[in-house]
């Protein structure tokens, strides 16, 4: 073999050499990095681990917190600012007839035992006074036969049941959507009365601070869940509002308000109060 034929194959074989090294040093590179990881990750789920053990896995009131959502970070919000001043009063931009026609549809099971209104006529005239009696004071309420007659004889004909008796109010906001929400007598959001009905809503309302208005999970699925609005509301027009809260009624739900809440509906939006609320009884006056 040639002296230049050696010095190349000399070369190649070193450079071949080269290249395996690098290699190798690239695949220890990898190695360690993968392997720090996979440590970085045990330490993570320990850490929660123990974490959740000693209580931070439970919210504020401290009853598990949904799968998924997110932890609260303060168990009172001292800082929730309520306005002082109520909405003016809903009116609709146009009358009703003086008679409507309700039908009220069979929807799962009820959470508590009750039959559904009659199917039929009611009358959309008038006002009906109602105080929810709670553990933490009465809220004197007005509801309005003219904005909402099908959801006014529902809730009349519920309170004379006495499907509201016993029941929470589950879910509290107070960041930008400033309500109370009750009337799942299981507490959980999830239960109704059995039957369902219709939107009653109208164009361009502006919900505010004293307004009664009907939960609801997609059109025409109202049941038993309604919300007390105390302040500020900016939602679109989905929602029946079928009357008023009192002053005096309000000042009970401000101070539900500042207590906070333990951020469990955090997809949704709020969560329980801290300060329980709780219907002992809802009497109809008139």
């Amino acid at each position: 073999m040639s002296s230049n034929e050696q010095r190349r194959q000399a070369a190649k074989s070193k450079l071949e050499r080269q290249l395996a090294r690098r290699e190798e040093q690239a695949r220890k590179r990898r190695t360690i990095a993968v392997t720090t990881t996979i440590v970085v990750v045990i330490a993570a789920v320990v850490g929660v681990y123990f974490l959740t053990r000693s209580g931070g896995g439970q919210n504020a009131a401290g009853t598990p917190s949904e799968s998924g959502t997110e932890q609260p970070t303060s168990s009172r919000e001292s800082t929730v600012s309520i306005p002082s001043e109520r909405a003016p009063s809903p009116s609709r931009p146009e009358p009703l007839p003086a008679q409507v026609s309700c039908e009220y549809r069979s929807a799962g099971e009820p959470a508590k035992p009750v039959d559904p209104p009659e199917n039929g006529e009611v009358s959309s005239e008038g006002a009906v006074d109602a105080t929810i009696e709670t553990n933490r004071g009465s809220i004197p309420v007005t509801l309005d036969r003219s904005l909402a007659p099908c959801t006014v004889n529902s809730f009349v004909h519920l309170a004379e049941a006495d499907f509201y008796d016993d029941a929470p109010c589950h879910r509290l906001s107070t960041q930008q959507l400033q309500m109370l929400q009750c009337g799942d007598p299981k507490g959980t959001g999830e239960n109704g009365p059995g039957y369902q009905f219709d939107d009653e809503t109208y164009s361009n309302i502006d919900y505010g601070r004293g307004y009664l208005a009907m939960a609801n999970s997609g059109p025409n699925t109202n049941g038993s869940q309604f919300f007390i609005v105390y302040g500020e509301a900016p939602l679109q027009s989905d929602y029946t509002v079928f009357g008023t809260v009192s002053d005096e009624g309000l000042k009970v739900v401000d101070e539900v308000a500042r207590a906070g809440h333990d951020g469990s509906f955090s997809r949704a939006g709020g969560g329980h109060p801290n300060e329980k609320i709780n219907f002992e009884d809802v009497k109809i006056s008139s």
